[in-house]
């Protein structure tokens, strides 16, 4: 199936989703890759809040190249990040900030699809490679934080988006792993491939 979801107005229809469908986003998005996770991660613990709210948009595992324009950030690329990188802190993130929404690239582990069951979340993949496609449905950076303490790759920046997609549900709000059930498949066929040569080697 296919879904065009105005964030946040359709985050009710998020459970709903199931492994493989296809999305198109169009709404409010931020990007936040390990660092960031981190730094939202240590606020927490001291009792300070963010600018924003996390709950209300799509976290996308992104480290944007930007520059200024007359007097205004335009998004130049936007690809994805391996996703695995921020699995350490994912969970923890979910939890604390209610997040439902996740982008990235190359899939996630066990500790983030158990998050997202809990919350009834996705983890959706976008093609790598392709940031400056991605960039053209950032129509408008609405802002910036952190960007002295982290750099602008780490950034976290808070995006416009319109149609940002196809974004495939590799994780779907019942903890059903894409890349985890491809994994056991290829280690269960690896099994029966050395077990049939090792039978016609003896």
């Amino acid at each position: 199936m296919i879904y065009n979801l105005k964030i946040p107005d359709d985050l009710d229809k998020i459970s709903g989703l199931r492994m493989g469908d296809v999305l198109y986003i169009t709404g409010k998005v931020f990007t936040a890759r390990d660092e960031a996770h981190q730094l939202m991660l240590e606020l927490h613990e001291k009792g300070e809040k963010l600018p924003f709210d996390p709950s209300k948009m799509v976290l996308y595992h992104c480290g944007p190249v930007v520059k200024r324009e007359n007097n205004e950030w335009k998004v130049l690329a936007a690809g994805p990040t391996t996703s695995s990188r921020m699995d350490l802190f994912e969970k923890e993130v979910i939890e604390i900030y209610g997040v439902r929404i996740i982008v990235g690239k190359g899939g996630m582990g066990d500790r983030t699809s158990e998050a997202l069951k809990k919350v009834k979340g996705i983890y959706a993949t976008y093609t790598g490679g392709a940031g400056a496609l991605a960039a053209k449905s950032f129509k408008k950076v609405l802002s910036v934080y952190y960007l002295e303490e982290l750099g602008s790759p780490e950034a976290i920046w808070i995006f416009e988006a319109e149609n940002f997609g196809p974004l495939i549900v590799s994780i779907d709000p019942d903890g059903k792993n894409w890349n985890k059930l491809s994994r056991d498949e290829m280690e269960k066929r690896k099994k029966e491939i050395f077990e049939l040569i090792d039978h016609e080697g003896n």
